[in-house]
């Protein structure tokens, strides 16, 4: 429906030429656009669609499905006068329903017909199961259980910014048929974490700068302290290794050079070999990396393998000055980078998950397939004790 805009136009053309490259029997335009039912009036409008689709036409594009965005499933007499004037036919004209659960999507599609006709289209058969997908979307929509975790950021106030953190917990929460509630807790000036005790677990998430840190280093004592189960990613990882440095190594002002730059125990630090780079970006280790997992770790259980692949955005790293202090206090280093330098994963064994990475798990976890580290968490906020391992292939 955004056909006009002129940011798009290089990507219209481009579009228009892939038909030219690839075939035209091997390709499909599908249109979405939108169907309004203006107040009061209590009739779908096609003006948007055929307005739309005729200035796609003038840019050489003909679309073959036509997906209606609209509060209510297309009528028969919309979505014929839709084909009528856009020159598709009746069946290609495809409702996309608004949703409370994005994941009821494909559903909706199978409902209306669209597998069928991108089939037809591109001389294919390839009918898609959606028998479990639909029991995953049953079991987000009717939960029989719920818990409550507290995620310890600073951008709080636009919750858009854990998207992908969100939308792992919903991965987990269909697995389990579980609710997750998250609790937004803004650390800037967090100084009194006791009411982590009424919750049933902590994610602390990643992010830039000092802002908020000393209330999620507080946050995260409590959660170690009091055996709440605890999840930190990226940033949220170096301030549980700050956390432990401190409190458990007896290194007092521990921090990250990040953070505080004359700290006298530089435990997360920017690598001495890229101190010299003074371009930001270059500094960054940003993109997939592997890690080698130990055997015998929570992490190596849940992950069932010994080599994982997850996706980084950070430039500094647990200081290796100080990998020997960590460990012989209790810490566990469960993964490492290839070459054995750097921290990816750490945890602390005796508690019920005290777990951490230097990635973002968050951005490859998908609907039938969670995170591992997200589904180990939402499993101990639940009080489910089981074998790592097994928990794996049950996923």
């Amino acid at each position: 429906g955004t056909v006009g805009d002129i940011e798009n136009e290089l990507f219209l053309e481009a579009m228009r030429q892939m038909k030219e490259d690839v075939g035209r029997d091997n390709i499909i335009y599908i249109h979405l656009t939108y169907v309004p039912i203006p107040h009061g009036v209590n009739e779908q409008k096609s003006k948007p669609t055929q307005q739309s689709v005729n200035l796609l036409k003038q840019r050489g594009i003909f679309p073959d499905i036509i997906i209606g965005r609209c509060p209510d499933f297309l009528t028969r007499e919309i979505k014929s006068k839709i084909a009528s004037f856009c020159d598709v036919h009746p069946d290609a004209v495809i409702t996309g329903l608004d949703v409370e659960d994005i994941y009821e999507i494909p559903i909706i599609f199978e409902q209306e017909g669209l597998p069928e006709i991108i089939h037809k289209k591109l001389h294919i058969y390839s009918p898609p199961d959606l028998r479990k997908w639909k029991n995953l979307v049953d079991n987000l929509k009717n939960p029989d259980r719920r818990i409550t975790v507290a995620m310890c950021g600073k951008y709080t106030r636009l919750e858009d910014s854990y998207a992908s953190i969100i939308e792992s917990f919903n991965h987990c929460s269909a697995h389990f048929r579980c609710k997750v509630d998250l609790k937004w807790v803004e650390t800037t000036n967090l100084k009194d974490a006791s009411f982590l005790g009424t919750l049933d677990g902590l994610v602390v998430p990643g992010g830039f700068g000092s802002r908020g840190t000393e209330g999620k280093v507080e946050a995260i004592r409590l959660a170690r302290e009091q055996n709440i189960p605890f999840l930190g990613l990226c940033l949220g990882f170096q301030l549980a290794v700050i956390e432990f440095a401190r409190n458990i190594c007896g290194l007092a002002g521990a921090n990250s050079t990040e953070i505080a730059p004359d700290t006298p125990y530089p435990i997360i630090d920017i690598l001495p070999d890229i101190k010299a780079v003074t371009e930001k970006g270059g500094t960054m280790r940003l993109g997939a990396y592997p890690a080698v997992l130990k055997e015998g770790t929570l992490v190596r259980s849940l992950y069932g393998t010994t080599e994982v692949s997850e996706r980084h955005r950070h430039r500094y790293e647990v200081n290796p000055d100080y990998h020997h202090v960590l460990q012989e206090k209790g810490m566990v280093f469960s993964g490492m980078s290839l070459d054995g330098r750097l921290v990816e994963f750490i945890e602390l064994p005796e508690l019920k998950f005290f777990a951490a990475t230097q990635a973002h798990p968050e951005l490859k976890s998908r609907m039938e397939n969670p995170a591992p580290l997200f589904y180990g968490f939402v499993r101990a906020c639940l009080g489910e004790v089981k074998n790592g391992m097994a928990c794996q292939e049950e996923r």
